[in-house]
């Protein structure tokens, strides 16, 4: 089988299906592509509805993408729910390897695979979305000599997305949904860009991804040891080299970007407090039962003692609810300002 000219990769979470929609809606059935979609999905997502939806958008043809089958020009493959998905040779490959940045499937992943292993022949898009995940991805795609294009922030329906590639990388066009299907057809009406060494540490982050594990060897070619532990295995975390959106990842395969570790400390050391107060209301409310015990027997300095305790206690507890109701404050609050300077 003759392989497509170019590889399609889209990446897309928050009002993405309407976006996608409008995108593939441009697309001719004989296009020398095939097309591969991460769209972020909760674990419930009927994915065959949402080909089903895409297929009354396009004349091509809609498929959830399966382990080890043929790439065939023509076809939208698109991510199943908690699996990652990627491409080498003539085949896809889904796995259920860790998480990136909280996300499986990651576009991050996907878009990493394929630049890999399609260099110049790739075409990445990145539409509406919350946070960041892609940005890294898309990095990807230009190091090996992609192209890259990026919805309008302006018109897009979450702007967090193609705002965090747009503020880390120069793309090659930033447009609105009408103009991609315009750019796309120019793109493949000139000569594929010429080749270009794809870099190491790409091709191993993607061998990671594939395989679904690393090894201290693969680590240190890629990043260097980080002070700091993974929020969701508890592993070191490595920081990785030359990578814009400054990266953490741990040898299970969880990844992070600096932004999204951050938030998750937040997060982390908040459940933590929660623990610390309901350990010690418990300690307290049994202080208050031991002293009730004490006085029904008689022992009126034990009863004493007991209440002490646990007035000392319920001051630790208040201690901790003021730093709580601090630290969730100062997280509102920088959400907001994040927000607001966007």
């Amino acid at each position: 089988m003759k392989p497509c000219r170019n590889i399609i990769v889209i990446g897309a979470s928050a009002g993405g299906i309407s976006a996608i929609n409008t995108v593939i809606s441009q697309f001719p059935a004989d296009i020398d592509a095939a097309v591969f979609v991460v769209l972020h999905v909760s674990l419930k997502s009927d994915t065959g509805n949402i080909c089903r939806t895409f297929q009354r958008s396009t004349s091509l043809v809609c498929r959830v993408a399966t382990d080890r089958s043929v790439i065939q020009k023509g076809y939208l493959y698109l991510a199943p729910p908690n699996h990652h998905l990627m491409v080498k040779g003539d085949k896809m490959m889904i796995n259920s390897g860790a998480r990136e940045n909280k996300y499986r499937p990651s576009i991050d992943v996907l878009f990493r695979s394929a630049a890999v292993h399609y260099g110049s022949r790739v075409i990445g898009i990145i539409l509406t979305g919350l946070l960041d995940d892609g940005t890294s991805g898309m990095y990807a795609v230009k190091k090996c000599g992609g192209v890259c294009i990026v919805q309008d922030p302006a018109e897009a329906q979450y702007r967090d997305m193609p705002q965090s590639v747009l503020n880390q990388l120069q793309v090659d066009y930033q447009v609105r949904l009408s103009e991609v299907g315009y750019v796309v057809e120019d793109v493949m009406s000139k000569p594929v860009p010429p080749e270009v060494a794809i870099p190491r540490e790409l091709q191993v982050e993607a061998e990671i991804a594939e395989k679904m594990m690393s090894s201290i060897n693969q680590m240190k070619q890629i990043a260097d040891h980080s002070d700091f532990i993974c929020p969701d295995c508890g592993g070191g975390l490595w920081a990785i080299r030359n990578d814009p959106s400054r990266r953490y990842r741990c040898h299970t395969g969880h990844v992070y970007t600096e932004s999204l570790l951050y938030d998750m400390q937040g997060e982390n050391l908040e459940e933590s407090l929660w623990v610390s107060i309901r350990m010690l209301e418990e300690r307290r409310n049994l202080s208050l039962l031991m002293a009730t015990h004490a006085e029904q027997e008689g022992n009126l300095s034990l009863a004493a003692a007991n209440r002490s305790r646990s007035n000392e206690t319920n001051v630790h507890i208040e201690r901790l609810k003021f730093a709580l109701d601090k630290l969730t404050g100062e997280m509102i609050t920088e959400n907001s300002t994040e927000n607001n300077d966007q």
